[in-house]
């Protein structure tokens, strides 16, 4: 029987963050004044050590699926395994089904690491997340290296997840639309129509959801009436797209800040700023960094915000 992953607590004030770096280099939990405002990693799915019963994982190094699990790039095809069955294809790359190690803790802050040699699949990367927690929220900051030794497209994000409560809302900007293909993929991007639109808080939609959000303006607010409390979500404008989860016969939901459009490495649009893809050369890095800032649903509608 494996041992059951351990817990490494971060807090300040009334927050307080729980990682479990064995499973995924992810989060447990997220809570201010003992409120849950992710979706908590139960018992059994820790014993488990089940990364999609998590509260948040990193996406990385590149976020989303590679259709036919293969992408051409420098006058060579590129190949990847699927990972996640039963899907037919590769989604949000290898970081998230790795142990990461703890290289710095402290009683508000701990680093996260991995490095990854290129095998079966093409990339090698060093990556880090830097967990930062003050009365004010949590930030996480992701460095994207790559070690090996060409040029590779790259991307990364984060996958918070969050309970589906009856009364949540949500608000954010963003620019377009990309729509759905068969398993998951993403297709062309539209001119967001005012049903899909979230720049005023709405419900979650009531049908299926699985939909990549272009030119999002960097930060997203949630609301959990029930809880008295939201949450909100903002990023460094390296993340360009926030991807939407979102299953009505699912207790959870899911609102994802990422770099690359999902299904950018197939489209091969490399310098298109839109697709948001990092093309990185050998010893290259990247970075970006996103805050999560709890409230209460009174200060929130006092600043106007949420």
């Amino acid at each position: 029987m494996a041992a059951i992953s351990e817990l490494l607590s971060i807090g300040s004030g009334a927050l307080e963050v729980v990682l479990v770096p064995q499973i995924g280099g992810s989060v447990s939990a997220l809570r201010w004044r003992g409120i849950d405002l992710m979706r908590r990693l139960s018992d059994d799915d820790r014993k488990a050590g089940n990364v999609l019963g998590v509260a948040m994982f990193p996406m990385i190094p590149y976020a989303n699926r590679i259709a036919g699990n293969a992408f051409d790039f420098g006058a060579r095809r590129w190949q990847v395994l699927p990972n996640n069955p039963p899907e037919k294809f590769n989604v949000h790359g290898s970081g998230w089904q790795h142990a990461w190690t703890v290289t710095g803790s402290g009683r508000a802050n701990a680093t996260l690491s991995l490095d990854i040699a290129a095998g079966a699949e093409p990339y090698s990367y060093r990556a880090t997340q830097a967990f930062s927690v003050s009365e004010e929220g949590l930030s996480v900051t992701m460095t994207l290296t790559n070690i090996g030794s060409v040029a590779l497209p790259f991307g990364f994000g984060l996958h918070p997840w969050f309970d589906r409560d009856r009364d949540v809302t949500m608000q954010f900007n963003a620019r377009c639309f990309y729509l759905e293909e068969p398993d998951g993929i993403s297709g062309d991007p539209i001119s967001l129509p005012p049903e899909l639109d979230f720049a005023r808080h709405r419900s979650l939609p009531g049908g299926w959801r699985n939909n990549d959000y272009g030119g999002w303006g960097g930060e997203a607010t949630l609301r959990f009436p029930a809880r008295g409390a939201g949450l909100r979500m903002r990023a460094d404008p390296i993340f360009r797209h926030l991807m939407l989860y979102a299953d009505p016969t699912k207790p959870y939901f899911c609102v994802e800040p990422q770099t690359n459009a999902s299904g950018a490495f197939n489209r091969g649009r490399w310098d298109d700023p839109d697709e948001g893809i990092i093309v990185l050369a050998q010893g290259e890095s990247a970075a970006g960094t996103v805050c999560f800032t709890p409230f209460s649903l009174e200060a929130g509608a006092q600043d106007g915000r949420a």
